[in-house]
């Protein structure tokens, strides 16, 4: 039976569990000439936006509190439903950072929702999204973690972020990443921003990069 740790509230109808996804290989940097590219906020200069940015809810506005929380006893329905479906073992912890709300799937054998390099929980986060957008009429920001795959994945990433920064200052050439997903992006620009140096996006999804550049 799943603990959920939150008052109850009315359950919505559960959405299908994602199919298992195929790996898109894991995050590396190598080094290579300045190239010019989109930063992931917003329309750069001579760049065209990116198809779904008009609907893209890392860009909805700031929501108070009381609705963050509501958006997080919606998904923690959902995943509820989900796990029993899927008769898998675990608890949901709800939280609100900042502007969204976190739900975490923690303990039990939950392998099976994350995928070779997070690829799964990717999904699977979206289809949370999504029976929230059909619960409440809003699109949300939601943040779904699965066995802390997050958390050290933001510890990895931000490492990397800090090698490819220290990697940029003594060759004074970019860095260029490998493809990584809109989370993973924003882990490296905000550690390559607390190097001190730039960082821009390029290419189109799902081969989109995070640029390092010289200062």
């Amino acid at each position: 039976m799943t603990d959920v740790t939150t008052d109850a509230v009315p359950s919505p109808e559960p959405v299908p569990p994602p199919e298992p996804l195929v790996d898109d290989g894991g995050v590396a940097a190598e080094t290579v000439g300045e190239e010019s590219a989109a930063q992931d906020q917003g329309t750069e200069p001579g760049n065209e936006p990116e198809p779904e940015a008009a609907a893209d809810p890392e860009r909805a506005p700031e929501k108070d509190v009381a609705t963050l929380e509501h958006e997080g006893d919606v998904a923690a329905d959902y995943l509820e439903a989900l796990l029993d479906i899927a008769d898998l073992d675990g608890d949901i912890d709800m939280d609100v950072e900042g502007t969204r709300a976190v739900v975490s799937l923690v303990g039990g054998d939950l392998g099976r929702l994350v995928g070779p390099n997070g690829v799964v929980l990717e999904a699977l986060q979206e289809l949370t999204r999504l029976a929230v957008l059909r619960e409440t009429g809003n699109r949300s920001r939601l943040m779904l973690d699965v066995d802390g795959f997050r958390a050290r994945r933001r510890d990895t990433l931000t490492q990397q972020g800090k090698d490819a920064a220290a990697k940029v200052k003594a060759t004074g050439e970019s860095v260029r990443m490998a493809p990584m997903t809109p989370f993973e992006r924003k882990v490296v620009h905000d550690a390559v921003a607390a190097e001190g140096l730039r960082s821009e996006s390029e290419g189109e999804e799902p081969h989109r990069r995070v640029v390092v550049l010289p200062a």
